[in-house]
């Protein structure tokens, strides 16, 4: 097989099982490296066995690009193959089944760790019928996040994508900061050329309750906005360590997604599982929406659906009130609603 697939579908693998990033990135580099020759120099360090004095491939890299330049699956991609047909989650089969997409992920325009093409063939891969590029706003400059100039040109990278598929639909999104005046961190010309605004908070997340709350709502209430995004800002575990969950009146802003049409994101990273599950009930009682986003950072993670779709199901959310079970054209008309 083509040894820079074999080394990408490894990383995809690892990504998933949430093997360290220095595992991921060694697979990542090694074939990053590859790509950087033509055919007949890749064969003559494999033959020569000097596959290792290229920069970036290791010995476990070195033996899967020599297996799969021999045609086969490389040993070590056969086993995660095989250790990957276990599902992640230990329910929601019936919920997962009936996702379609996906309206949070990221890409190395700004945190996240991979291209944007790499994003996409993995959702195709794992059965999306669309995913929604959501990269972080100005603001967040930790997260190199996108100035309306880079936004701009990235929207023109996703209508290049989206003019070569067939059945998949990129949608041109963004993850917003809700700032601490309630605004939203991009201008209203660039949010109007965008599918998806999800909005977040990720600053001052101690703040006190009436603080939060205010700050909240006036991103809720946004006509931008289409989902709240990881609502609490808790973590439960996890390499960053933990976080308690922000204080903030859920009744209020739960009933105010319910009546501006914003959904609620049920989001599948392992370490948020936010919101947790007692506001998830709040919220399905004031009527709102649900998306259930991986928010991805590397292709791998795409799968995490399976851990929000496990709590939805578990939590007697309905499928017709989450907008990622719809289909394509039902999602459009919806968020052309906020238009």
């Amino acid at each position: 097989m083509d040894p820079i697939e074999a080394l990408d579908e490894i990383s995809f693998w690892l990504e998933r099982s949430q093997a360290p990033t220095f595992k991921v990135q060694a697979f990542r580099k090694a074939a990053d490296a590859v790509r950087q020759l033509q055919p007949e120099e890749l064969a003559k360090l494999v033959n020569s066995g000097r596959i290792t004095s290229l920069k970036g491939v290791g010995s476990r890299s070195a033996e899967v690009i020599t297996q799969a330049m021999e045609n086969s699956v490389p040993d070590y991609l056969a086993d995660l193959r095989t250790r990957g047909t276990e599902a992640l989650a230990s329910g929601g089969d019936t919920m997962r089944a009936a996702l379609r997409g996906d309206l949070h992920s990221h890409s190395n325009w700004s945190d996240g760790g991979s291209p944007i093409e790499a994003m996409v063939a993995a959702a195709r891969t794992l059965g999306r019928e669309y995913l929604a590029l959501t990269d972080h706003s100005p603001n967040l400059t930790i997260a190199n996040g996108l100035s309306v100039e880079r936004l701009e040109k990235q929207l023109g990278v996703v209508e290049g994508i989206n003019s070569s598929q067939d059945g998949f639909r990129l949608l041109k999104g963004i993850e917003v900061d809700i700032l601490e005046d309630g605004t939203l961190d991009q201008t209203a010309d660039m949010l109007d050329k965008l599918d998806v605004v999800v909005a977040s908070v990720h600053s001052k997340l101690r703040s006190d309750k009436k603080t939060m709350t205010a700050r909240m709502l006036g991103g809720i209430s946004d006509p931008h906005t289409n989902v709240l995004g990881h609502c609490t800002g808790r973590l439960v575990q996890g390499s960053r360590g933990t976080r308690p969950e922000s204080e903030f009146d859920a009744a209020k802003v739960f009933k105010e997604c319910a009546e501006w049409g914003v959904a609620v994101e049920i989001n599948s990273r392992p370490e948020r599982q936010d919101p947790p599950d007692d506001l998830i009930k709040l919220a399905l009682d004031a009527g709102c929406l649900f998306s259930i986003d991986s928010d991805a950072h590397a292709p791998g993670q795409l799968d995490f659906l399976q851990y929000g779709a496990e709590r939805a199901e578990t939590l007697g959310v309905p499928k017709e009130r989450i907008v990622t079970t719809w289909p394509l054209e039902q999602l459009k008309e919806w968020l052309s609603l906020k238009k």
